[in-house]
């Protein structure tokens, strides 16, 4: 029989999205549902199940040799749980043997929607080519993952790379997380229109307030909207020095809606970096932005999963 497809779940708190991906990333099957995120636990999971039962309906269910979950988090793979902050109704979330039952004993891979992106981005994407890599997602949070020697690298529970909680401001405000001075307390899109309100910047007609505004105002030249991209830049740039420092990455791939802003994020972002990354094995870090888009969850988590089914293979014996 044969075994080249990789089933593949992206699960958040507005969708839960899932797709049959071939060894060229290609999706050839998909399926979705919106997420009941304020419901309970198990209807949620029968969600999910319906996407999973959609993807096993039609014949080429036969060739698929692993599943792939990427997730909202805090995840941790070594447990199989999920604990979304999305969603409430899974906390400490049994999600890998749930999903494992549905797929007939399959292996399963967990990984932190961060680390999916980064999977994705590496071997499609912007990152396709570097052995060495950070990716990130810069959206109401900011989440990211890592690539080392040529392989993705999501550490014991999943969660390797989640730069948005790196402290760049010793006396910042305080994090949700229970840090201060996050990254994403500074750099997600909540953060820059809440800087920049503060600052005096005010919506349109329309009262749009979030950050895609503030992103439009700076492209229009408004002062207070630019400074606050700019304040986001430096702390992503804070970051992903200190990332890089740490572990020798020699690309950062930026990809979520505040991406989107384009120049008003990556010109003032690249200018801060060459103030951090200035040792010389980073001085050649290069930032780009995503690829992917919409499409990097599912794509990510088919890789993780082939990445896992070739590591148990070669695993030795127990």
């Amino acid at each position: 029989m044969q075994t080249d497809l990789s089933a593949a779940l992206d699960i958040g708190g507005t969708k839960i999205a899932g797709a049959l991906v071939d060894a060229h990333g290609r999706m050839i099957v998909r399926a979705a549902r919106p997420t009941p995120a304020d419901r309970d636990g198990a209807t949620v999971m029968r969600a999910v199940a319906e996407v999973v039962r959609e993807l096993a309906a039609g014949p080429d269910w036969s060739r698929v040799a692993a599943v792939g979950i990427g997730s909202a988090g805090p995840v941790d793979a070594s447990a199989g749980t999920v604990s979304p902050v999305n969603i409430p109704g899974w906390r400490g979330f049994p999600l890998v043997a749930g999903v494992r039952e549905l797929v007939g004993g399959r292996p399963v891979a967990l990984v932190g929607d961060g680390v999916a992106m980064t999977a994705a981005e590496h071997w499609q994407g912007a990152a396709r080519g570097h052995d060495n890599a950070l990716c990130m997602v810069v959206s109401t949070g900011v989440g990211g993952g890592l690539v080392l020697n040529g392989r993705l690298h999501p550490g014991p529970t999943g969660n390797a790379g989640h730069i948005g909680h790196i402290s760049v401001d010793l006396d910042g405000d305080p994090c949700p997380c229970g840090g201060r001075g996050c990254v994403e307390r500074i750099a997600s899109g909540p953060n820059i229109a809440r800087r920049a309100l503060a600052n005096g910047w005010r919506p349109g007609p329309d009262g749009d307030a979030s950050a895609a505004a503030v992103a439009a105002a700076a492209h229009a030249g408004d002062l207070v909207a630019l400074r606050s991209f700019e304040r986001a830049a430096q702390a992503l740039a804070a970051g992903i020095a200190a990332t890089a420092t740490l572990v020798e990455i020699d690309i950062a791939v930026v990809g979520g809606g505040v991406a989107g802003a384009g120049e008003v994020l990556f010109a003032p972002l690249r200018t801060a970096l060459r103030d951090y990354a200035t040792l010389s094995f980073v001085s050649e870090l290069t930032v780009v932005p995503a690829q992917m888009g919409t499409h990097a969850g599912v794509v990510g988590a088919a890789a993780a999963a082939a990445q896992q089914s070739r590591l148990d293979a070669f695993a030795p014996a127990r």
